[in-house]
This record gives structure tokens, sequence and C-alpha cells, in this order.
């Protein structure tokens, strides 16, 4: 088993070097050793994963191609210029409902230079808002209903009779205290921007430009309200199946009344809510693959594809030996398993991969559905090692260098942050799922 576990690591971090669809691709190499070098059989495919996340980045991707995502960029700089001194707080609100709607925090990126600017303009630190802002992005990821993890998460605890409503109802008040408290935090990071020595050297070597960030006009903003709207009911439509059963179609099958899975129901909707919103706001489809969400989305798919089912053949081919070892520990003490979530988090740069990687393992050790949704938040560790998107597009947007990876690799502007917001939303959760 050892031996297996050093080739499915190995495939892992060389996937991740590798970058955009490395992962997955990978994880097809780990698969293939573990089936024909180690005589393995491979589980089935999560092909229901897979089509959920296809369904639900046709949606946004139609909505960005309609110039939804552009409106929701110009409401939210709007807000930041309004409340310059309030940037440190406001920022991570608005990441965060970013990442709430759509799904995916890859459409923070708009918004990370105007967070940037109105931080300077105002003589803020930019290493404050910017990085809780990231973090704030990644932490809405285990809060969307929408989201390719949290749908993982809620086809794995269908068996447990969970419903969306179960989880969103721990994971949205954690997550949005978690990061609440990281910005409060991020406040009294550093000195401030006028003492800071980087800031004097750039502002004394005439590095920093006065060029304002200036965002594209909306070719028609009539379409972008609506695409942004035809998202937001798809989404609570889900939201609504999800947590109420009765509302559900049911079919007869065999003698016995069958209701229709969430997966189906995501699918249909989303898929629904793309075509729409191409029919009334006439975009062209082929626009809605040219835009920053669509290929994110895509690489989200082939690295669940490979490296899920890569994961999935280890743990069911060594699920025996793994209980075994570890049983006894874990159900004494459930939390740890939160640190091996964030752990596997930091490895495979993707909250989805995780929870379909390592839930089914919590799962067979008998943790309780409740305790594995309070440690949801745990997934969010691809902060830790400064090398995802999001965090290196965060220091390069900040010109004035406070924003920055340290000297000694780990001490980067993210790092507190990050480790506050999941701390909190773990604890929290760990709380509400007695109160709740």
């Amino acid at each position: 088993m050892i031996l297996q576990l050093a080739f499915v690591l190995v495939a892992i971090i060389i996937g991740a070097r590798l970058g955009g669809i490395g992962l997955g691709v990978m994880g097809g190499v780990g698969l293939a050793i573990l089936t024909f070098g180690f005589g393995l059989q491979p589980t089935s495919p999560p092909i229901d994963v897979m089509l959920m996340i296809a369904a639900v980045i046709s949606a946004a991707s139609c909505m960005q191609a309609a110039g939804g995502l552009d409106y929701m960029v110009k409401l939210a700089e709007k807000l930041l210029r309004k409340n310059p001194s309030q940037v440190t707080l406001l920022s991570p609100i608005v990441t965060y409902l970013f990442t709430f709607v759509a799904g995916t925090g890859h459409v923070a990126y708009s918004v990370l230079p105007v967070i940037a600017e109105v931080a300077t303009e105002t003589k803020i630190r930019p290493e404050r808002p910017l990085g809780i802002a990231v973090i704030a992005s990644q932490q809405a990821i285990t809060a969307s209903p929408i989201s390719a993890a949290t749908v993982a998460l809620l086809g794995l605890l269908t068996g447990f009779d969970i419903t969306l409503f179960d989880i969103l109802k721990i994971t949205i008040p954690a997550t949005i205290i978690g990061v609440l408290v990281g910005a409060l935090f991020s406040m009294k990071v550093g000195k401030e921007l006028v003492d800071d020595p980087e800031y004097k050297k750039r502002l004394a070597e005439g590095y920093l430009d006065t060029k304002k960030v200036e965002l594209q006009d909306i070719h028609n903003k009539h379409h972008a309200i609506i695409s942004v709207l035809i998202f937001i009911l798809a989404t609570v439509f889900i939201v609504f199946f999800g947590s109420f059963d009765g509302l559900r179609p049911s079919f007869v099958v065999d003698g016995e009344t069958v209701k229709l899975g969430m997966s189906a129901i995501i699918e249909i909707v989303m898929l629904s809510a793309a075509a729409l919103i191409l029919l009334l706001t006439r975009t062209d489809g082929i626009k809605a693959t040219q835009g920053s969400v669509f290929p994110a989305g895509m690489q989200a798919v082939i690295a669940i594809f490979g490296i899920a089912w890569m994961g999935d053949t280890f743990l069911q081919g060594n699920m025996l030996q793994l209980t075994q070892s570890i049983e006894g520990v874990v159900r004494e003490m459930p939390w740890l398993f939160g640190i091996a979530l964030f752990a596997m988090s930091i490895l495979l740069y993707s909250q989805a991969a995780t929870v379909r990687a390592l839930m089914p393992l919590g799962i067979a050790l008998g943790i309780s559905p409740m305790i594995l949704i309070a440690l949801f938040p745990a997934v969010n560790g691809y902060f830790f090692i400064p090398n995802y998107p999001t965090v290196v597009a965060a220091i390069n947007f900040d010109r004035t260098g406070t924003t920055k990876i340290g000297k000694y690799v780990l001490n980067h502007s993210f790092m507190m942050p990050g480790l506050v917001a999941t701390v909190v939303a773990i604890a929290l959760g760990l709380l509400f799922i007695k109160v709740f």
C-alpha cells in the first residue's frame, strides 16, 4: 500500500507542476500504474460530478459572454470607490459574493486590480485587502450551492439523507464569519503604506505610475442584467430543489417511487439557464467558450476525471488497511481528518478534487456526515503554497510591492489571513452542527 501511495502522490505533484489539465492527465497515469502495475480494479469514474460541473460552467460562461460578469464587476467597483476607507472589509465581501454566485473562484480576477488601485489611492496597504479578498474567493466555494466541491459533497452524502440545505446552513455562516474575522486580522497586517520601505523605494524610483484601472464599458447593459438574473434564478431553483425533497419530480421505477436526483436537477437547470441566456441576450455560443470561466471550469472537469478516479481506485483497493490503521484515532479525534483534507487540497489545488478523493475515506471511517460538513472548509488549503493563479494575480496587481511571497516562501501575504479564515470557519462549523 505504501508503494501505491507513493506513486499516487508523485502523480499529483507532477500534475500540479504541469498546471492546466496536467493534474487530470497525470491522474490517468497514476490510475494506469495502479491498474496494470498493482492489479487494482478501477472504480467508476465520477461522471455525475463532471457533468454537473460542465453544466454550471456552461451557464456561467454564457453569463460572462453576455456581459453579466462585467456588470457585476462594475457594481463592485462603484461600491469600493464610494467607500475607499473600508476597502479591507468590503473587498472580501465582494469576492465572496462573486464566487458564491458563479460557483468558481476564478471570477475574482476581474475585481483584483480595482481593489489594489482603491487601496493605493487611499494609502491603505494593498496587501491587506488583496490577501483576504483572494482567501474569501476560495472560502466561498464551500458555501456556494453550485460549486463543484459542494455538488461533489452533496453527491457523496445523499445516502445519509443530507440535503443541500443541511450543508449550506453550516458552511455559509461559518465561512462568512471566518472571512470577516480574517479581514479584521488583515487590517493590522504589515506597516502602514506610507511607512513601507518597498513602497517608498518604488515611489522614489518613479516605478508607481498614476494610470487608473479602466474597466471596459458593458456593450449591452440590458442583456448583462438579464444574464445575471437568469443565472441567480437558476441557482435559487437549485437551492430549493436541493433543500425540499417534495419539490423534486418523482417516478415509479420497478414499482417503487424514486425522486429525481440532485445531479440531474443541477444539470437540467443549468443547461436550461445557459440556453435562456443565449436566446434572450442573443449571445453567440462560441463567445461563451472564449472567456476566462470556460477554460478554468473545463480544467476542473479534467482534474476531477483523472485525480478523483485515481483516488477512488486507490482508496477502494486499500480501504480495509486504511480503516484498520487509523479508524480508532480518527473516531476519537475527527478534527484530525480536517488536517488531512487541508493537506490534500494543497497538493490537488482543487476543492472538488479533494472532496472526491478523500471524503469517501471519511465516510468509510464512520465519521458523522455533519462533522464532515463542518470540516468541509478545510479543503480551501491551496493558498498555503503561493503559486495558485489568483494568488499570483493579486501579487502582480499590487504595484506597491506590499503583496508578496516572503523570503522563506511560506511567509507570504495570504498565509495568515487564510489560516485565520479557515480555522475560524471549521471551529464555527463544529459549533453550528451542535446548534442547528
